[in-house]
Order: structure tokens, then sequence, then C-alpha cells
């Protein structure tokens, strides 16, 4: 089953195998382990919908979306990675849009 943006599941739901979803405008978050998450994400450049695993826990990601500032929540992330979580442009999209940034 493909996971739908915006589609809230409770707490538990088989599909996710007791572990948390949270869903944001235009994007999912699925807690696989402990320390990783599955970031689904629409690109507003595309519109392609993308998938990063991703090193971040769900106390981080509520710290975010409380307010705090991504890069002092989650310093341990590369930018491309930060840029995915916030906007949903990959590293290779922004690189076609904007160019390298090397």
């Amino acid at each position: 089953m493909r996971l739908k943006l915006n589609e809230k599941y409770p707490l538990g739901h088989s599909m996710f195998e007791n572990k948390q979803f949270m869903t944001g405008t235009e994007c999912a978050f699925k807690e696989t382990t402990r320390r990783q998450m599955i970031v689904t994400r629409k690109s507003p450049f595309s519109g392609i919908v993308h998938e990063q695993d991703i090193d971040i826990t769900s106390d981080q990601l509520k710290r975010w979306q409380r307010g705090g500032l991504i890069q002092n929540v989650m310093p341990h992330l590369t930018a491309d990675e930060r840029e995915f979580i916030m906007t949903g442009i990959t590293k290779s999209e922004w690189a076609e849009t904007f160019g390298d940034k090397n």
C-alpha cells in the first residue's frame, strides 16, 4: 500500500508495525527504528514524491516542528538532508535548478 500525503493513521496502526507515523503539509514521517525515519516529501519543483531514510528521531522531529532551528535540532545531518526535510527538494533537483553548489 502506498502512503498518501497528509493522511493520518492512529499510533500503532498495523500498517506501520506499531511505529509512529506523523504527517505535515505535503510530507510524511515514518519511524523505522529508534534513530531512523523514512521522510516522504513532494518536491515543489517537480511534483514528484521522494522518500529518504534519514537519521533522525521522533524527538528531534517534534522539536523542529515546534519551532526549533533545524540546524540546531539536527546538527548531524547534511545541508542536503535538512533541505529535503524542510522543502522536499532533493540534492539532484537543487543542482539541476540552481547549478552544482561546489
